[in-house]
């Protein structure tokens, strides 16, 4: 199924013409290892998309694409998007990075206020906060390099603070905290009880670049959700959720790839990647189809099993 529609793709060019997602300045790259996946998502996806496409009063339905960073989440909505809309099932691609509180800038700010506010009480409350280490600490900040592991061996109670600054960030990202998941869940609302014309936001890199914009869905019967965040316990009213995934070796191994001509990931990054991944192993279980990184359809004990390897 979705080979004779995928056939006139022959280069990456041709891949790439098709309509994408709908978060602004979005750069998606799609290669023949995301149509292969695509490909291999399609007829599961269709037998569990059907009937409840036939059972719904709208005839509507509601897909997520959730995975960890660089795992292809845009470009694979991308694709089955095309597919869907190819087969006559008009869809659209909502973007689950438009819906933070904050934008990138101010919530990676936060991100690292929070990590650093909690590592700091921790070092309080266990009694090993002192007026030298304070002084030590506060440089580390300046340069940025508080976040960074290697300083440990030579700062042992640094160790403290990474550990309570982890716990900090555990309980804010992902969370009703960082992002307005009553908004994304009054749009899911509005589709499933048959919208015409729903206001969606896009969110820029900067303060003033927010704006909704009024979109068609008349003659759309799937919404794909494609995000980090598309299988968290806050999302309602999602019918098959799609994992992608990812080792966290694979995952940091698709981020030096991307940013091989912007260096690779800081510490922090890495801290927060790898805190991201702790949320989609414990979500994993509610994904309707488990896609491993070499494009097999697997299940969640097969899942489990490749993130301890």
């Amino acid at each position: 199924m979705g080979g004779n529609i995928f056939d006139r793709f022959r280069s990456t060019e041709d891949l790439n013409s098709i309509p994408k997602g709908d978060m602004p300045g979005d750069k998606i790259h799609i290669n023949f290892v995301h149509l292969e996946k695509a490909k291999a998502i399609i007829p599961v996806l269709m037998d569990m998309l059907n009937p409840i496409l036939e059972n719904h009063f709208f005839s509507r339905g509601i897909i997520s694409i959730c995975g960890g960073s660089g795992t292809g989440k845009s470009e694979i909505a991308s694709l089955l998007s095309y597919y869907l809309n190819e087969t006559g099932i008009g869809s659209y691609i909502l973007s689950g990075d438009n819906y933070p509180h904050r934008i990138p800038e101010y919530n990676d700010a936060e991100r690292l206020r929070i990590f650093r506010q909690s590592g700091t009480k921790g070092l309080i409350v266990h009694g090993q906060y002192t007026e030298e280490r304070r002084k030590i600490l506060n440089m580390l900040q300046k340069n940025n390099e508080d976040t960074d592991p290697k300083f440990i061996e030579t700062y042992p109670w640094l160790e403290i603070y990474h550990n309570e600054g982890k716990l900090g960030l555990r309980n804010y990202l992902g969370t009703p905290s960082e992002i307005d998941f009553n908004e994304l869940n009054e749009i899911i609302s509005q589709f499933k009880n048959g919208a015409d014309r729903i206001f969606l936001k896009r969110m820029g890199r900067k303060p003033e670049e927010i704006w909704y914009e009024a979109v068609n869905f008349r003659n759309i019967k799937v919404l794909i959700i494609e995000w980090t965040h598309g299988n968290s316990h806050y999302l309602r009213g999602i019918d098959i959720p799609i994992l992608l995934g990812s080792t966290p070796k694979e995952t940091l191994e698709f981020r030096k790839q991307r940013n091989r001509d912007r260096g690779t990931d800081s510490p922090f990054t890495e801290t927060v990647l790898g805190i991201e991944q702790e949320l989609l192993i414990t979500q994993a279980a509610k994904a309707r189809i488990i896609v491993s990184s070499d494009g097999k359809i697997i299940s969640h004990k097969e899942y489990l099993r490749a993130m301890t390897e």
